[in-house]
């Protein structure tokens, strides 16, 4: 038993306290289970949240609840909330009233030694403190839904920032994919009279051109954006609400008017003197009254942080949507833009290769026409000196000059061919792709 921890839940749907020893390594799970036994409230719909707004881990053992420290027993307090409800219909019946106490509540005026009455005023004292405690433990549950809230809202505004962020840019990149293909487009269309043409590849650019204007839609988050500021400005109202802060004055005043009260009829003598109880219990109806007004403000007020939160959790997958269309929006326009470009080089290098083609087959022809006139000029002649009978035979040398000559125009033609035949097969490549 020395090894079993107490915890202590406060439902915060019917404002009462549960409390359970835990068992050493006791899983959540199992804590869940027994409180839904409870309450009523199953484990799906729990949530459960320390003071300070941090919901309780599935994956940690239920020890997570207890934190050591020399506070008091109820000072660390596990606030527990039906997920299946965002409206709390308090404010709720007050604690009860003891016997004794109910008694001079019916009838303030009675009569009643002071030694009895002692103890009578006592009670109605302890009384008194425990329906402002009430209130305190409840505005802590209350103070515990806006902080887990404000968690929910940074966790929200941080997928908001990398929306937006993703959204920009790739406005910035399809403004800069249309302005590109645009000029393309022009280009092309300036070459195609002398150049290179593809009817399939042009039709692949514009239909690229209205893709991109389709990815356009998924930039377009104002509709989100516009949700996430008026819930923005909705959290900033609630944090200014006076109702966001202790409402308790008006009952710590009486507490203290209930204790003082008690200590004058301590101080007097023990003696045969009967008083009534008028002034108590004007403490007790009004801070009763006052309990009953200021959890009406709480509750209202938590119903709103709760209502807060939930819109919160039901545009957390609308923006997770949104920010992979985006990403898809943004791949797609890189891929375009990535097999455009694969295409305008796939372009360049078939002009190029028929650059180089003409220019072989010019100089080629220029050799051909000039290299026999000077193998065939007589070797030494004037002009006024008669020619050789076998000038005009081939000398042994000149016959090997025009065989190697026969041989280099054989070869360039053969190079001639092989570079018209890759060209042919890049132009059939490229139509069908």
């Amino acid at each position: 038993a020395l090894f079993l921890q107490l915890v202590h839940i406060l439902n915060m749907t019917s404002a009462k306290i549960v409390s359970f020893l835990l068992h050493p390594e006791e899983s959540l799970h199992s804590l869940q289970n027994r409180i839904e036994f409870e309450t009523g409230i199953s484990t799906g719909n729990q949530e459960l949240l320390l003071e300070t707004g941090i919901c309780l881990d599935p994956r940690k053992p239920a020890s997570q609840c207890v934190i050591d420290g020399v506070r008091g027993w109820d000072s660390y307090m596990v606030y527990l909330f039906d997920k299946s409800k965002t409206v709390y219909d308090g404010p709720f019946a007050s604690r009860s009233l003891s016997d004794c106490v109910n008694y001079i509540v019916q009838d303030s005026k009675i009569q009643l030694p002071i030694p009895q009455l002692r103890k009578v005023w006592a009670e109605a004292v302890h009384y008194v403190i425990g329906l402002k405690e009430d209130y305190s433990r409840l505005f802590q549950g209350q103070r515990a839904a806006m902080l887990s809230l404000l968690r929910y809202n940074a966790n929200l505004i941080k997928m908001k920032n990398n929306m937006v962020s993703a959204s920009q840019q790739l406005k910035a990149k399809l403004e800069f994919f249309h302005q590109s293909i645009r000029l393309d487009l022009e280009r092309y269309s300036d070459q195609m009279a002398y150049g290179i043409s593809s009817e399939k590849m042009l039709k692949a650019w514009k239909e690229m051109e209205e893709k991109a204007s389709q990815c356009a839609q998924a930039e377009d988050i104002g509709y989100l954006d516009e949700q996430i500021m008026a819930l923005h400005t909705e959290i900033v109202e609630l944090q200014k609400s006076p109702y966001a802060r202790r409402q308790g004055e008006v009952m710590e005043s009486l507490e203290q008017r209930a204790i003082d009260l008690y200590k004058q009829l301590k101080a007097r003598p023990p003696d045969h003197a009967y008083s009534d109880s008028t002034d108590m219990v004007k403490i007790i109806v009004q801070t009763v009254q006052s309990q009953d007004r200021v959890l009406k403000e709480l509750f209202g007020h938590l119903s709103k942080l709760l209502g807060c939160k939930q819109k919160i959790i039901d545009l957390l997958p609308e923006i997770e949507v949104a920010l992979n269309n985006i990403k898809e929006a943004d791949s797609s326009v890189m891929q375009m833009q990535g097999k455009r470009q694969r295409e305008i080089w796939h372009l360049l290098k078939i002009a190029c290769t028929q650059s180089s083609s003409r220019s072989l087959v010019s100089s080629s022809l220029e050799g051909t026409a000039s290299t026999p006139a000077a193998t065939w000029l007589p070797q030494g002649c004037s002009g006024n000196s008669a020619p050789h009978p076998l000038s005009s035979l081939a000398a042994p040398e000149d016959g090997e000059n025009f065989a190697d000559m026969i041989r280099e125009n054989v070869n360039y033609l053969d190079l001639f061919s092989s570079i018209l035949q890759e060209v042919r097969q890049e132009q059939n490549s490229m139509m069908v792709s």
